[in-house]
């Protein structure tokens, strides 16, 4: 009798089934578009509106992985930027294709996993993520650097806005080893500006925050309980 041989990928594969199904979920959760879901609106992170007001970013081709409904790329797209926009909701892209149509704005929205994508090295000045990492399950970090690392040019920089332990739309402080027991991220794992500094030890970190709060709906995109961050590659 034979012994089956299993590679990383497959052990991989066998951890994400332990966690719900992510397609599923993200398609029915963007198919009621009038939910009072605060990130909903149609508005760029503060954060990322900084980047620009601060001369931090000035264009460049741009990955913004899980896009959602498309408002940061399409902001990104409004200053210049030629953006690749990935999300594994179909639900959530045909939204974000409506809006960048309203708004007369190209975004190539793509509908993958972030970790089924292809990408040459070195093919983008900045790497957006405006709450995918926080339903990144531990397992998949290093995976998740990689991408990253593979997509940024030497000095492109990396921004992320993800929850807060403790904050009030999620951010569970569970440890990695609970995950697996409850085989559940209880909605979203939360960070510490220390461990966001640790996880992404790579790279130069250039500014960690929380998020400033502006009353929703605003120009601007700014909720309690999030954190905001930078980095260099």
């Amino acid at each position: 009798m034979s012994e089956t041989i299993y590679d990383l990928e497959d052990v991989m594969k066998m951890l994400d089934s332990l966690l719900r199904e992510p397609t599923h979920f993200w398609d029915t959760f963007y198919t009621d578009r009038e939910k009072s879901i605060p990130f909903f609106v149609n508005s760029p992170d503060e954060n990322l509106v900084s980047y620009f007001d601060r001369n931090l970013f000035s264009g460049g081709k741009v990955l913004d992985l899980g896009c959602g409904p498309g408002r940061n790329a399409i902001y990104f797209a409004a200053k210049g930027c030629t953006v690749d926009a990935v999300d594994l909701s179909e639900e959530s892209l045909k939204w974000a294709e409506e809006r960048a149509t309203e708004s007369k704005l190209q975004v190539n929205f793509i509908h993958k996993n972030i970790f089924d994508l292809e990408i040459e090295n070195g093919a983008y000045d900045i790497v957006y993520d405006s709450g995918c990492f926080h339903h990144i399950a531990p397992h998949r970090r290093i995976s998740y650097i990689n991408l990253v690392k593979k997509a940024l040019k030497p000095n492109g920089y990396f921004a992320i806005t993800c929850f807060e332990e403790g904050g009030e739309y999620g951010g569970s402080n569970i440890s990695d080893w609970e995950v697996y027991r409850l085989r559940s991220l209880k909605g979203g794992l939360g960070y510490t500006p220390q461990k966001l500094k640790s996880v992404f030890k790579e790279f130069k970190a250039i500014e960690i925050r929380e998020m400033k709060v502006f009353e929703q709906p605003e120009e601007v995109f700014g909720v309690p309980g999030f954190l905001t961050a930078l980095f260099q590659k």
